[in-house]
């Protein structure tokens, strides 16, 4: 069997060279989606004490106040993006009576990997803290990695004053979930993971409370590490009696997958639309 080349599979900047147009499409979008929204959206509420540890609460439109709440996160291998360039990635729940939080959290190499999932964990504690309500986690690329890392929370744990089940269901667009293979390619100068380090940030590894539900989809058109990784963690977590799905979506690859959140028609928003309606219901 040939050996795996790590770089070329999880290098999907290259596997993908239209890259750099599709994040203007986001961008642009996302200011479309801030500016339409500009009345009623609750934008940079800090959630710590720099400048990107905050979120943008976009309600649902039909403005009913007993709304379930959702919160997305996004991606960029812990190291790039903005959320600010994912503001329409609420759209689509939005349209269906789902409040979304869209949240910042700081870049690898200036705080590490274990310390965006912390940050995150923070977000939704505060999130807590002022709706009263359990949250549904969506997330793509780095960010699906970090909603796994918080459905397969235990919030008793992180603090006594919140329900142990604050996250009992997340869905993972394009996520990575056992961070190893990351040790053998060039961006780890970045993440600074050492084998003891990723095997600890790697929720496939973690031992899931019970009462868990996670998706996991991923592009047809991805890498087979992609592939994979979303296929271990919906059979591991399975595995522990979570109620796991894994979803190959056709002809999309790792970052066209997205623009599904923005259509209200999407399956997929149907998916985390029917996630958050039963979690409020918990």
């Amino acid at each position: 069997m040939a050996a795996i080349d790590y770089e070329a599979e999880y290098n999907n900047r290259a596997r993908v060279p239209e890259h750099n147009e599709i994040f203007a499409r986001w961008t642009s979008e996302a200011a479309a989606y801030r500016e339409a929204r500009k009345a009623d959206a609750k934008l940079d509420r800090k959630y710590g004490t720099s400048p990107r540890q905050h979120v943008d609460v976009f309600p649902n439109i039909s403005g009913g106040d007993d709304a379930p709440l959702a919160v997305f996160i996004h991606g960029g291998y812990w190291r790039s993006l903005d959320p600010s360039q994912f503001s329409q990635m609420a759209a689509g729940p939005n349209a269906h009576g789902i409040d979304v939080a869209v949240t910042g959290y700081d870049l690898c190499p200036q705080v590490s990997i274990a310390e965006i999932i912390e940050q995150i964990r923070a977000a939704c504690l505060a999130l807590y803290r002022k709706h009263k309500k359990r949250l549904t986690v969506y997330g793509h690329s780095a960010g699906g990695h970090l909603a796994a890392c918080m459905a397969g929370t235990d919030w008793k744990q992180i603090s006594p004053d919140v329900p142990a089940d604050l996250v009992p269901a997340a869905y993972s667009l394009s996520g990575v979930f056992d961070l190893t293979p990351l040790l053998k390619v060039s961006m780890n100068k970045e993440l600074r993971l050492d084998d003891k380090q990723a095997h600890a940030v790697s929720p496939l590894f973690w031992k899931i409370p019970p009462g868990r539900t996670f998706d996991a989809a991923v592009g047809a058109l991805e890498s087979s590490e992609f592939l994979r990784q979303s296929r271990i963690i919906a059979d591991g977590w399975g595995a522990q009696k979570a109620m796991t799905d894994y979803e190959e979506i056709a002809g999309k690859n790792h970052f066209t997958i997205v623009d599904a959140l923005s259509d209200p028609k999407s399956k997929m928003v149907a998916r985390i639309v029917e996630l958050s309606r039963q979690t409020q219901a918990r």
